[in-house]
Order: structure tokens, then C-alpha cells, then sequence
């Protein structure tokens, strides 16, 4: 038997980006975007979590935020991912479509605030649940020069920073 896990949000996502259409693909790829610009948001901690919590942010450049993708219908073993290529095994990709729907992100942390961090650089949704915060730490998440399997060759064809574009909602069948 699994056993199974159950996690609450500790804040949500106030972000300019209602739709996944509108949303940059990754935090940092913006070309694209309607603004194609980096963009703020605000990160609002829920009533019951107390600031000491989040007291010692401030002087962090960037934080992880751990995130559910609170809009996944479901997944399959293999995607397409949105820059190209054939599909690929799910735990190869950043499908938010995945065995458990949870996100990574780095984001800038521009200010800690009462009860809300202001960020800058993020790729989520408006109303995004946040389930935990880390601490961004270079000298042990930055790893110059690692390997990224399939992304290298797309990014040698592509450029690193490619982005896929603005996509069109799906409409309906019958609807021109």
C-alpha cells in the first residue's frame, strides 16, 4: 500500500495571466507573451499561515515556488512538447498534464510584504495554489553547464531562450 499525501496551500498566485495561452511557457522565455515583457505578481499568503513564516525572505533574489497545476484535465505517458519535435516521455518534459500536477518555478522576489510576496518573472496562472516556498540558493541549484538530454538539441537548432509563440484557444468541433 502508498501511502497517500495531502498538502494545503499556503498562499495563491494574483498573476496577469488568466489563461494558459496567455502565460509565458517558462519563467524567463517571454517573447511571445502579449507584453512580452517580464511581468509582476503577487503572491497572497492564506490567513492561516503566521509571518514568521516567511520573515527571513527578504534579501533572497529568488525563490522556488512548488505549485499545483490546479487546471490539469488528466495526462498521458508521452507529450508534444510546444517547441517541437516528436513526443516525449511526460517526466522528460514540464507538461503541467502530469502523473501528480505540481509545478517548479524560479521567480524573482521583489518585495515581502504583510501577508503577500511581490514577484517578478513568473509563468503561472491567476489563482494558482502555492503548496511550499524554498529559497533559491546558487551555489547549490545552479549547475552552469549541465546536460539537458533532448532540450540541447532543440536549443542548438532553435536558440536557448526560443519560445513557441502565442497559441490559439481550441474551439469546439463544428466551429470554424
Amino acid at each position: 500500500m502508498h501511502p497517500e499525501f495531502v498538502c494545503r496551500p499556503i498562499a495563491y498566485l494574483r498573476s496577469p495571466y488568466a489563461q494558459r495561452i496567455d502565460a509565458p511557457h517558462q519563467s524567463t522565455v517571454v517573447a511571445g507573451t502579449e507584453s512580452g515583457a517580464v511581468v509582476e505578481a503577487r503572491l497572497e499568503f492564506v490567513a492561516e499561515l503566521p509571518p514568521q513564516a516567511y520573515a527571513d525572505l527578504a534579501g533572497f533574489e529568488r525563490i522556488w515556488l512548488i505549485f499545483a497545476f490546479h487546471r490539469s484535465q488528466g495526462w498521458n505517458a508521452q507529450v508534444k512538447p510546444p517547441r517541437g519535435g516528436p513526443k516525449r516521455g511526460v517526466l522528460a518534459t514540464r507538461s503541467p498534464h502530469r502523473p501528480n500536477p505540481l509545478g517548479l518555478s524560479a521567480v524573482e522576489l521583489v518585495a515581502v510584504e504583510d501577508g503577500a510576496l511581490v514577484l517578478r518573472g513568473v509563468d503561472l496562472l491567476d489563482g494558482t495554489p502555492v503548496l511550499d516556498i524554498k529559497p533559491y540558493v546558487p551555489y547549490a541549484d545552479a549547475f552552469v553547464g549541465a546536460r539537458a538530454g533532448w532540450i540541447d538539441q532543440i536549443d542548438a537548432a532553435q536558440g536557448r531562450h526560443s519560445a513557441p509563440g502565442p497559441k490559439r484557444p481550441r474551439r469546439p468541433p463544428g466551429q470554424g
